[in-house]
């Protein structure tokens, strides 16, 4: 299958992004902002956590009351924000934990309602809206996780995984409407979903850069930085290469947790 879509214009559109509170999703809106978007709905779970961006980006940031996992709040924003060109599929949550080490499904369920149920949901609603606005597009963000499952963070992975799969069916479903599907992939990104862990790590900026380039090249599978392109080279040759860096990875993040 090609990896690449149709270049998506990001100047002038409207986006809706999800979890746009802080890390990754702040430093989405501020680089959609760079780029010439011409409106921003930056969803969060309070509106008032957004108010320092509008303060500090202007009124193209509109704030939006939402959290993935209320099917309510999904439609009462998609009957809101009817205009966008864009939705970036950002609001994502981790466990840290294995489904052993867990020892029952919390983790995993918590992971998967906004993880997978979540980005359903959005597109579920917004599928609709981008086709009456001419199609459009939808940036998922996925993980090296989606690519090959990290023991350490076992019930992410298998969220990240199912994410992708439906990032792939959905590009197949949504392509006689004219939206195109896109996903991003990267490795630690230094938020605060991970202070705990350590080891190298991309700054959000720039997978938010990364991911908001790879729409504008139409690179549908957008490796958006070197863990990433790094994993999917070994995927790429084949053999048991993949698994056995993992499981090294694994046994050196056991170690740096104590």
């Amino acid at each position: 299958m090609s990896n690449q879509n149709t270049p998506f214009q990001i100047k002038d559109s409207t986006v809706l992004v999800t979890g746009a509170t802080r890390g990754l999703g702040a430093s989405f809106v501020s680089a959609l902002i760079q780029r010439g978007a011409s409106r921003i709905y930056a969803g969060a779970r309070s509106t008032q956590s957004i108010q320092l961006m509008i303060d500090k980006l202007g009124p193209k940031v509109v704030a939006v009351e939402l959290d993935v996992t209320d099917q309510d709040q999904v439609n009462k924003v998609a009957s809101e924000a009817g205009d966008i060109s864009l939705l970036i599929n950002n609001a994502g949550v981790l466990g840290s934990k294995g489904l052993i080490e867990a020892g029952d499904i919390d983790t995993l369920a918590y992971e998967m309602d906004v993880n997978v149920y979540g980005l359903a949901r959005m597109s579920l609603a917004f599928a609709p809206i981008l086709a009456s606005n001419g199609g459009g597009a939808i940036l998922n963000i996925l993980s090296v996780a989606s690519l090959h499952a990290f023991a350490p963070m076992g019930s992410y992975s298998a969220t990240k995984a199912a994410a992708m799969s439906l990032t792939q069916s959905m590009a197949y479903e949504l392509r006689d409407q004219g939206t195109q599907v896109f996903g991003t992939y990267a490795g630690y990104i230094d938020t605060g979903m991970i202070n705990h862990i350590t080891g190298d790590k991309a700054s959000p900026e720039a997978i938010a850069d990364a991911s908001l380039e790879g729409l504008e090249t139409g690179t549908s599978d957008i490796d958006a930085d070197e863990r990433a392109t790094a994993v999917r080279a070994l995927l790429n040759e084949g053999g048991p290469g993949v698994r056995e860096a993992y499981w090294s990875r694994a046994d050196e993040f056991k170690e740096n947790q104590g």
